[in-house]
């Protein structure tokens, strides 16, 4: 089977799925051909869009977007060709979800039931062709890192993100302020940068920093790349966004044996246990101050916990399956799926 996939986005959330792709079906990449300058550029850049988009919705049995976007828009008001089949994350409900032509989509995956609800209230229509399929983690890739929580250790809280308003680094620190002041010892940890659009954020909260006098107490390490090397430096992680898909960061933390806490956004109910849930700032200093009284093994309890939860919730493995489950009954589905044979999938020696 040919399988076409489209992604300009992000590959994050993506890989593992993509290597399973490529052992299963004859896949191939979307690449769109563009002018950087010239007269009438953007118009031609347009058409060049449209026809490649159109010859490679023709050119496989199936084509599947990684995200619900801009190329999913142009995809879905073109001449139907062949099962169109979209992961919608999160940004994309606000951005583009409005300017898609969902008759055209054969399958819609969600990556949590809170986006699937959020979805129905805009597009009631399409509930026949939703699934709910969380992101997941490598739990080979994030495996357990045993802690020794020492008596005399201070405790390190710990985000990774990127440094934009919407995952409200600016109220952790702040709310950090409030239980450094009684626990000398305790650090804060934030990995991640500024896109372009947020630098101002950035050196705000470097400025917020220097303003606390936290400076030796608040550590910024810029983009991480191997984040399984930076987890086993937290004790607790947070989760402060106001609002999110399913985030994966958290579920790579707790694999690694983190303590999780996460502000209530809209399902994060899907994400940590409820006890790990907190709505206002108060809540979360009132948490961290719990667990840090803890004593060592419950501490080494609490994270042994954590790793069962995302092995139970969030390897990715067990929800590739699910995925192809979806492009089976998808093609099963469209008009001509008895042209597409098991002769046209890969085949090993």
């Amino acid at each position: 089977m040919k399988l076409g996939v489209v992604i300009e986005e992000t590959w994050d959330f993506f890989n593992e799925l993509y290597a399973d792709f490529n052992t299963r079906y004859e896949t191939r990449l979307f690449a769109r051909r563009k002018l950087r300058s010239g007269p009438f550029h953007t118009r031609i850049n347009n058409a060049l869009l449209r026809s490649d988009m159109q010859s490679f919705l023709g050119s496989n049995d199936v084509v599947f977007f990684e995200w619900a976007s801009e190329l999913l828009v142009q995809a879905s008001h073109l001449r139907k060709r062949c099962p169109i089949i979209t992961r919608l994350h999160r940004y994309e409900l606000y951005q583009w979800a409005d300017r898609i032509n969902w008759d055209a989509v054969d399958r819609i995956i969600l990556v949590s039931e809170a986006k699937r609800r959020e979805f129905l209230t805009r597009f009631p229509e399409q509930a026949q062709k939703l699934s709910v399929i969380p992101v997941g983690v490598d739990l080979q890739k994030f495996q357990y890192v045993e802690r020794s929580f020492d008596a005399g250790a201070g405790g390190n809280v710990g985000i990774l993100c990127h440094l934009a308003p919407r995952k409200r680094v600016y109220e952790l620190i702040l709310a950090f302020s409030e239980l450094a002041a009684v626990h000398p010892l305790l650090h804060l940890h934030i990995a991640g940068a500024a896109s372009a659009a947020f630098r101002d954020y950035e050196e705000a909260l470097y400025y917020l920093v220097e303003q606390l006098r936290l400076q030796e107490r608040v550590t910024f390490y810029g983009n991480v790349k191997e984040t399984w090397n930076w987890y086993p430096k937290i004790d607790v992680f947070v989760s402060n966004s106001f609002s999110e898909g399913l985030q994966v960061a958290p579920m790579e933390a707790m694999a690694m044996g983190c303590c999780v806490l996460s502000h209530r956004w809209h399902g994060a109910d899907e994400l940590v246990p409820p006890e790990n849930l907190y709505l206002a700032d108060s809540e979360l200093v009132a948490k961290l101050a719990t667990y840090l009284h803890l004593p060592a093994a419950e501490k080494q309890a609490v994270a042994l916990r954590m790793r069962q939860h995302a092995s139970d919730l969030f390897d990715v493995y067990d929800k590739i399956p699910r995925i192809h489950e979806v492009i089976g009954d998808a093609l099963a589905q469209w008009p001509s799926a008895g042209a597409v044979t098991g002769a046209s999938k890969k085949t090993t020696a």
